[in-house]
């Protein structure tokens, strides 16, 4: 079955610009041009990933994927943020807000396409192989069917990259995992040495986790990377 994508876009040139390149490799589109209209799409179509431009009118990209991280019906949906903004903070705010990748304006289409299809790769591959699956260690239950973690009885909430990187480091427990490889493993395609992206994540995984008299169980190797032990 064809993939649905949804474009939650304002600028009309680039939408079709969008819109015939998905279609011209036969996804499903389908536009919104605001985000109130975006969010209202997203349960109506129910899109196997959403690319969502951060300015756009009415309900702004950052305002919508908070929204659509907060909901468990469509909080796993793959969200590609679409931007002008270039600089580090603006791409750690919408990492921390549960984006999974972030591309600048102007893009190359071919590599806007090869980002595209390794999210739907990396989703399906996640669904394909996590059913009826559960990691236990420790004082924690990970449920990969419902992307659901526990901690002494209580539900921890990740976004879907939090959840990805721990899930990882719990399946390779006691190996260190490079930053790099992460970046390749959870984000699908090299990530041009951001590193930091893997930094970000790990921080806030920490602090979820780990309560104020504990030591974390997520340990740095430094200029290296990271291990569960």
């Amino acid at each position: 079955m064809n993939k649905k994508i949804l474009v939650i876009e304002d600028d009309v040139n680039i939408v079709e610009l969008i819109k015939f390149n998905l279609e011209a490799n036969n996804y499903i589109v389908d536009i919104a041009y605001q985000g109130e209209e975006g969010l209202v799409k997203i349960y109506e179509f129910m899109p196997d990933l959403i690319l969502l431009d951060i300015m756009v009118p009415k309900l702004d990209g950052l305002s919508v994927l908070t929204k659509l991280r907060s909901d468990e019906k469509v909080k796993n949906i793959p969200v590609i943020l679409l931007t002008a903004k270039t600089s580090e903070i603006d791409k750690i705010v919408g990492f921390e807000m549960g984006a999974d990748d972030y591309i600048t304006k102007p893009f190359s289409i071919n590599e806007f396409l090869s980002r595209v299809k390794a999210h739907l790769r990396r989703s399906d591959r996640e669904i394909s192989k996590n059913y009826n699956k559960i990691i236990k260690y420790k004082n924690l239950i990970i449920n990969l069917e419902k992307y659901e973690v526990i901690k002494d009885d209580k539900i921890i909430l990740l976004s879907l990259k939090e959840f990805e990187v721990l899930k990882l480091l719990l399946e390779n427990s006691g190996k260190t995992i490079t930053r790099n490889q992460l970046l390749d493993e959870i984000w699908g395609y090299e990530y041009y040495g951001e590193t930091r992206t893997v930094d970000v994540h790990i921080r806030h995984l920490r602090s979820k986790l780990d309560s104020d008299n504990e030591d974390s169980i997520i340990h740095t190797v430094r200029g290296i990377g990271y291990l569960i032990k």
